[in-house]
């Protein structure tokens, strides 16, 4: 298995931040859906601001990961613990574990009619600066609200029409995945899972929603991890640290020389380094084309 790239040196400063930051830490993980293990003893360490990207060939278990950090139901982990700053997430409901930090952009964000997305994002951004508020309290500010999310607005290039739809009802494949980078400004996570973001997406609109991505991130020093089967996403969200899951497990560790690898190459060559991972992804593989294929989301998953 290959080993983590040396993280860079630190200044006084950094090292003063770094004490006070948050880590992800995931550690032998096994995650089974109906019963078929998919995910087969994973490791990873993610610090606030670094970004880590996350590389493998369909059904080796990326969206697998990135649901099980968030406590989708389907998702039974079988052995082995997340914890976000010494907290389990394990034991944590999906708006519990958005409230300590966690975020997730979807693959395939859900349409809800009736709800706006200002109205979506004002409850959304008041529960998760304000972990204890019970149902029924006092939202954010108005004033304050509408303020910063026209500020968040016009960075992404949106339209204040946009605040006033329903949040992903009739919206473009672009549009959605710029409704998630939003929701990303505004609730400030300490840690951002971006599954997939750039999928159907052409190349001006990875351009944009990367850029609202490395803003966030330079700012909130947000821990990114990108999900990406696409190095072009890669050129605008420039990852320090580069994993590859293969057959359920992260095989290889390093940095962006891996991306150039991957881009000529392909994944020939891990196949051949790791037979029995190999094999693995085969079966996953195989059985991920007999299941009907379905987008998922969890209720509430945005701290609502």
């Amino acid at each position: 298995m290959g080993a983590m790239p040396m993280r860079p040196p630190t200044t006084e400063c950094q090292q003063g931040n770094r004490l006070m930051s948050k880590v992800l830490s995931i550690q032998n993980l096994h995650v089974s859906i109906e019963g078929k293990e998919i995910l087969r003893g994973v490791d990873l360490t993610l610090r606030q601001g670094e970004v880590h990207a996350l590389m493998g060939p369909n059904g080796s278990g990326k969206s697998t990961l990135s649901y099980a950090l968030m406590g989708h139901p389907r998702y039974e982990v079988t052995e082995g613990s997340i914890t976000l700053d010494g907290q389990d997430l394990l034991a944590m409901e999906p708006h519990e574990r958005a409230k300590a930090g966690l975020f997730l952009a979807f693959q395939y964000p859900t349409s809800i009619p009736g709800v706006s997305v200002a109205n979506f994002l004002r409850h959304a951004v008041t529960n998760v600066r304000n972990p204890g508020r019970k149902e029924g309290e006092d939202l954010i500010p108005m004033r304050d609200f509408r303020k910063e999310l026209r500020e968040q607005m016009d960075e992404l290039g949106v339209d204040q029409e946009f605040a006033r739809r329903y949040l992903n009802d009739g919206f473009s494949g672009g549009e959605k995945k710029r409704a998630e980078i939003l929701q990303l400004a505004m609730l400030r996570p300490a840690f951002a899972i971006l599954d997939e973001t750039d999928s159907g997406l052409d190349i001006d609109a990875v351009r944009i929603v990367s850029e609202g991505v490395n803003r966030v991130a330079e700012r909130h020093s947000t821990g990114v991890l990108v999900i990406t089967h696409y190095e072009r996403i890669l050129n605008y969200i420039k990852p320090q640290f580069l994993h590859i899951l293969f057959g359920g497990r992260i095989v290889e560790n390093g940095g962006p020389e891996l991306v150039k690898l991957l881009e000529s190459q392909g994944y020939d060559w891990v196949r051949e380094k790791y037979p029995e991972a190999a094999k693995d992804e085969e079966e996953m593989e195989a059985a991920l084309q007999q299941r009907p294929k379905q987008p998922l989301q969890v209720a509430g998953q945005r701290a609502s």
